[in-house]
């Protein structure tokens, strides 16, 4: 028997519907895909192309350079970290999903979060109980009402084992206070809840003298770190992950392994060995990851002022491609109806707020900047390397597009009228 009741990734959905319009000869600008965007570096092709030989299975927890390299890559960041508590997987989605069935129960999710996180609860079973991030934060719950929420669903005979954050947010490019990590890691103690943080987007925190704490760092014994190079060095499509789990857990240890034997075996060889070089992090690397968060943070700061400009309230980003703006100025409904002005009539593609988890009522969308650096990798690469990349000319007409698109919006809203779209020509189109 089919279950219906799985869908296709909100994400993946609305790349595919955008890509269908754009090959009809829309001009769509793609703000609703969270991909880096950016070419892979030459080192970790050519260690790609040395390690292609090699087409064995491996080890279920990852190969040891992996796992060794991972290790050093926490403990420079004050984590003093073993490899033998490193698993790895073909993305940290994957890690995230069997992190819910080894942990099992119900689990607390911010609110706004990943589409994934909670599509994921319901296939394991669970039932997300979602709890919004405290006022000009993201990424994690409000603590206290993480407590009232927890003790609530206990006492209807619920049993809550985890909870959830993003560090930092996806969909609001916000990252959480220490305090409200400090408070949050109390909480998860009187509770006994093991704390998840994907920290996926760490190394693309905008500012590096902003605040950065670690849930392990205070509570080492009951968090799991999970991360990848999907954004920080752009290797979605490869597919590496990587979990670092807390002190003394073997049995989830034992268990991540057993779930990982029945469903990917082992990450690609070849991959592992260049993310086994990228985790070392030479300076190389490091030169790029640091390109790449200035040109996401010129970008979606630049973005983010377009809406502002516009009449949109949205706190500003601290780290990665995303913005979580509230279009509620228009009047022109929620955020399916938001979305579908904003694509079809100003040709802006952006996610509704409700695949988030968010109040379908509420005006709020996720836009992710990160492709509009260019079409070519040229491009992309003349963006990652420019002193002025918004002066680049594909950008500045990505900008142009949005705030134009943006101006006609609220006039149209003004107007209380809908006025036809102008006719689509097929262009080549910079998104």
């Amino acid at each position: 028997m089919t279950n219906t009741s799985v869908k296709l990734s909100a994400t993946l959905a609305a790349n595919e519907d955008i890509e269908r319009r754009r090959h009809a000869g829309e001009r769509v600008l793609h703000l609703a895909f969270g991909e880096a965007g950016l070419p892979v570096h030459p080192a970790l092709r050519h260690k790609l192309v040395t390690a292609s030989d090699r087409n064995g299975y491996g080890s279920v927890a990852g190969a040891a350079e992996l796992r060794e390299a991972a290790a050093g890559y926490w403990t420079r960041r004050g984590l003093i970290t073993e490899p033998d508590r490193v698993v790895c997987a073909p993305g940290s989605k994957p890690l995230l999903y069997a992190l819910q069935l080894a942990i099992g129960g119900d689990i607390v999710l911010p609110m706004p979060s990943w589409v994934s996180y909670a599509a994921q609860a319901d296939l394991v079973g669970s039932r997300p109980i979602l709890v919004p991030a405290p006022p000009g934060e993201g990424g994690a719950p409000d603590p206290d009402r993480v407590a009232s929420a927890v003790l609530h669903a206990r006492a209807q005979g619920r049993t809550v084992r985890s909870v959830l954050v993003t560090l930092p947010d996806n969909p609001t490019g916000r990252l959480a206070s220490p305090r409200t990590i400090g408070r949050l890691v109390e909480v998860a103690r009187e509770l006994d809840l093991v704390i998840i943080s994907d920290e996926i987007y760490r190394d693309l925190v905008h500012d590096l003298a902003t605040p950065f704490l670690s849930p392990a760092d205070l509570a080492p014994e009951r968090t799991v770190i999970t991360t990848g190079l999907s954004k920080s060095l752009a290797l979605g499509g490869w597919r590496i992950g990587v979990a670092r789990l807390p002190d003394g857990a073997r049995g989830l240890h034992d268990t991540m392994l057993a779930i990982a034997s029945e469903i990917w075996s082992a990450p690609a060889a070849p991959v592992q060995q260049a993310a086994a070089y990228a985790f070392t992090e030479p300076t190389e690397l490091v030169e790029r990851v640091a390109q790449s968060r200035r040109l996401h943070g010129v970008v979606v700061n630049a973005v983010h002022a377009a809406f502002v400009e516009a009449g949109a309230s949205v706190p500003a980003p601290q780290g990665g491609f995303y913005l979580y703006p509230d279009l509620g100025y228009l009047g022109a409904g929620g955020s399916a109806e938001v979305t579908k002005l904003l694509i079809e009539d100003h040709g802006i593609g952006v996610l509704p707020g409700h695949a988030f988890g968010d109040d379908p009522s509420a005006a709020r969308v996720r836009v992710a900047t990160s492709l509009m650096y260019g079409e070519s990798q040229e491009e992309r690469l003349a963006a990652l390397t420019s002193s002025d990349p918004l002066a680049l000319p594909w950008i500045a007409a990505n900008m142009e597009h949005l705030s134009r698109g943006l101006h006609d919006l609220s006039v149209q809203r003004k107007t209380a009228g809908r006025t036809p779209r102008r006719a689509l020509v097929a262009t080549p189109v910079h998104s």
